[in-house]
């Protein structure tokens, strides 16, 4: 089996071309890119430039607006944030004063969203300089540094306070009614090991891909692309939710953007049951993780145990842990009190049933993993019924950083007839494309259409893959290994 697809990959002989669409055939399709007034910043409507990528894939390259921000230099409070409350700022303030310098206090006031608050901080601020300038906001920052305090340049146009752009944007617009592919995720060539989109996309002869979810950057290196969350590949679930957060459920050509549940549950012959705590993942104390043969690296070498079961639930094997993950296996490891239920109830000849169920929580019922259903985590949710509803605490995002900063972003909408919306938002480039927060990122899929919108990972991991290139431009300037990513493919 070859873990470079994880899902179902098709041959494929298509050229990309540029064409020139009448406003009235355009007017035809059943999702089309808006005519009105483009909704960030102040600009008219954007240039654009549409690409027919196959029958009802459509990608439009947009620009928008113009450069009017500058470098200046944040100063450090004592939590090593870039801002706090104002007594703080204030007393940041007078010592950037004592040391000779000029400062601005700036309040901040981060909007609310759906599940948190407002929230005023203060900033203190040096120097204002043009973009061709930043080597004098470098200097800045060794003065300060020099006086004994910590400070960093900042570009402006990352705030998220006002802008004028510029914005440079790819939008894959997949019509319902004309498009004959299907979508589907791949996690690489493993669960473990972080993949690029374009080697995903090569892989499995897709028409196009985005990056998906976000992945574990906080556990061991040779488990981070692991996704934080939901993944379903081919049917088969390969990492367990993270309650309440959304998720992408692909079937066939449908895709629906909902919150899902996850449950398995391992049934020993003898009828004792065990809650199966993860899937594919770092195993935490007293807990019971499922290792399957796409995991691609060794179980934990710890001190609990492993029980090896073959496709049938036979267990063919009680093995001290640290070892692969064989080709038509998958493996229980316990730790603490689950290797203590494994050592009673998992004995080598004995069977066990592992009982994985998935719910939509919205609708409330089941979702059978048959061959054709993929899941993708995504993270914050924008839009909910065609209105903007951002749930950035519910799924550990409500910072300033993250609401009210400009980061990349990949977003993914779907429309009232069940249309596709993919777009990469870029960012981090001064002068270039300033990307979007997430209040800025829900606006932008409304005014595309989108009834239901979610954020997927972002940043330097916002990739845009069309045939076998990056169409877009990742803020780290190469293209980066990501967790998943989103495969539009042909028939």
């Amino acid at each position: 089996m070859s873990r470079r697809t994880l899902a179902a990959g098709l041959s494929l002989a298509a050229a990309l071309t540029v064409t020139t669409v009448p406003v009235a055939a355009a007017d035809q399709a059943s999702v089309k890119f808006p005519s009105a007034k483009f909704p960030l910043g102040t600009s008219g409507a954007p240039t654009r430039k549409l690409t027919s990528v196959a029958q009802g894939v459509d990608l439009y390259d947009v620009q928008a607006g113009s450069s009017s921000n500058s470098y200046t230099v944040s100063v450090l409070m004592p939590s090593g944030r870039d801002y706090g409350m104002r007594q703080t700022a204030e007393s940041v303030l007078a010592q950037v004063e004592a040391a000779g310098e000029t400062a601005t206090l700036l309040e901040v006031v981060r909007p609310a969203v759906a599940d948190a608050p407002s929230q005023t901080v203060y900033m203190v601020r040096v120097g204002d300089w043009k973009l061709e300038e930043k080597k004098k906001a470098e200097e800045m920052v060794s003065k300060l540094k020099d006086a004994g305090l910590k400070s960093r340049v900042d570009y402006t146009g990352d705030d998220g306070l006002e802008t004028t752009g510029p914005w440079n944007v790819k939008v894959m617009m997949i019509d319902a009614r004309t498009f004959r592919g299907s979508y589907a995720s791949s996690l690489g060539t493993s669960v473990a090991a972080r993949d690029k989109v374009s080697a995903m996309a090569k892989s499995a002869h897709a028409l196009a891909a985005v990056n998906g979810g976000f992945f574990n950057i906080h556990t061991v290196k040779n488990l981070q692309g692991e996704p934080v969350g939901a993944s379903v590949v081919a049917g088969k679930l390969l990492s367990e939710a993270v309650p309440g957060r959304s998720a992408v459920v692909l079937k066939g050509r449908t895709a629906r953007i909902t919150e899902i549940s996850t449950t398995v549950t391992a049934i020993a012959q003898d009828g004792s049951k065990s809650p199966v705590n993860g899937v594919n993942r770092a195993a935490g104390t007293d807990e019971l993780v499922m290792y399957t043969e796409e995991f691609g690296a060794k179980t934990p070498a710890d001190d609990g145990a492993d029980v090896v079961i073959d496709a049938t639930g036979k267990v063919v094997g009680v093995r001290a842990p640290g070892a692969e993950v064989a080709r038509g296996t998958r493996v229980l490891h316990g730790t603490g009190v689950a290797t203590e239920w494994l050592s009673a109830h998992a004995t080598e000849g004995t069977t066990l049933k592992i009982d994985t169920k998935v719910v939509d929580l919205r609708k409330r019922s089941a979702i059978k993993l048959t061959p054709d259903v993929n899941v993708i985590a995504g993270s914050v949710g924008l839009v909910r019924n065609g209105k903007t509803r951002i749930t950035a605490k519910l799924n550990g995002h409500d910072s300033i950083n993250m609401i009210l900063r400009r980061h990349p972003r990949t977003l993914l909408g779907t429309t009232r007839n069940g249309s596709l919306i993919v777009a990469v938002i870029d960012g981090r480039q001064p002068g270039i494309t300033v990307g979007a927060n997430f209040i800025e990122a829900a606006r932008f899929m409304r005014w595309l259409g989108a009834r239901e919108a979610v954020n997927l990972d972002g940043g330097g991991s916002t990739t845009m893959v069309v045939g076998d290139k990056v169409v877009n431009r990742p803020s780290d300037g190469v293209e980066r290994g990501v967790g998943d990513a989103l495969l539009i493919m042909p028939k």
